[in-house]
Formats: C-alpha cells, structure tokens, sequence
C-alpha cells in the first residue's frame, strides 16, 4: 500500500474520531491522550533499545500515566514527582546489569518527560476553560484547530514537497524532505488558522492566531 494511500483512509477513518473526543473533552479525552502516551513511550523505548539503551519500562509506564492524569485531576507538584522519579530509577539501576546505567537512567528520563509531559499539554490545553461551563467547549475548539493545522502542514510539505521539491531539507534524518515542502507547511499552517480564526476561533485575537500558526509551522514539522 503507498503511503498516500495509507493516509488517506487514515484521514478516513480516524479524523472524525479524533474531532468527536476533541470536542467531547473530559474523561474520553484524558483516555486518548493516556493511549497517545504510553504508545508514544513504547515506540521510544523500542527505538533506544536499538541503541543497546534499556529504558526503566515500569516506571517509564507508570510516570507518564501519572504526569498524564495530574495534568486532569491535579494530584502534586512535577518538580516533586521528579525529585522522587529520578532516585527510584537509580536504585533500580543497582540491581540491573544493561549495559550502561547512565544511558539508561537518562533515557528514561528524557522518554518520560518527551511522551508524558508534552501528551500532557493536550489535556491542559482541552480543559483551561473548564471553570465556566459555557465556554468548556472553546478547549475542543483549540485542539480540533491544532490537528487540522497539523494535518494541513504535514500535507502541504508532504504533496507539495513531492512535486516541486528540489533543495533537501535534512537528508541525514528524512531524506525525501525538501525545503520547498517545509516552506508550503509553513505558509499552509498559518493559512490554515486565519480561515479557522472564522469558523472556530473566534475568540481567539489575532497575535493568538499568528503564533499558533508560527508555532505548528515550525515546531511541528522540526517534531
């Protein structure tokens, strides 16, 4: 199957899912954003693992569930928890022989903090206007606005770079990246925002909207 193919029945299948959560919020969301996760911390550590680096996964699990939910119900402080994280992992680390301890206590620390934190800012992005209720919504309205800028940047670089792309972006880490498709992401990101400060953002000004657009534009392609 091509990859465009594959694409579009993602875009088939799975958009429509992901903007009914979106919208939804609450605990239906908090349960996606716990999947997106501890998939995104299995995926990390099964790729240091290729670089004989053995991430903690029983503490790796349970501490990205955890910061995850804190991000919901506000159980503590994240300098305490990683205050407690990082001795329990260098206990652990005693009493396993993986090569090399260092490597794979900072792993696991940078896995935790890479899939758990950022997976995180969803939720406290999906429920910073949960205190007034009339305006709960506002929250799906800024996530739904993420994905489909998202999905519009990555589509632009993508279908555009194939097509008019000459100049390599970064052969040494995605070789079939042009700078004309990172530069068509870019523009289609913050394009894509202005039309969505009309139909869902409204209340949102427009040094809002221009950041997000800066922001996705550059940061979620360099993701």
């Amino acid at each position: 199957m091509s990859n465009r193919i594959t694409r579009i029945l993602v875009a088939v299948l799975a958009i429509p899912f992901l903007l009914g959560l979106s919208y939804w919020g609450k605990i239906p969301f908090l349960v996606f954003a716990l999947v997106i996760g501890l998939v995104s911390f299995y995926e990390f550590s099964t790729m240091v693992k290729n670089k004989n680096i053995f991430v903690c996964n029983l503490v790796g699990f349970l501490s990205v569930a955890l910061i995850i939910l804190n991000a919901y119900f506000h159980f503590f402080e994240l300098g305490i928890f990683f205050l407690a994280a990082i001795p329990i992992l260098l206990l652990i680390e005693l009493f396993r022989n993986k090569y090399s301890a260092i490597n794979n206590v900072s792993a696991t620390l940078l896995g935790i903090f890479y899939t758990g934190f950022f997976t995180s800012t969803l939720i406290g992005i999906r429920e910073y206007y949960v205190g007034n209720s009339l305006d709960y919504s506002n929250g799906g309205f800024i996530i739904i606005s993420i994905l489909i800028t998202l999905w519009m940047t990555d589509s632009a670089a993508y279908f555009i770079g194939s097509a008019f792309g000459k100049h390599k972006l970064f052969p040494r880490v995605s070789p079939n990246k042009s700078w004309e498709g990172a530069i068509a992401g870019f523009l289609f990101a913050i394009i894509t925002l202005v039309v969505l400060k009309f139909v869902l953002l409204d209340f949102l000004g427009w040094i809002d909207i221009i950041a997000f657009g800066i922001i996705i534009g550059i940061f979620g392609q360099i993701g």
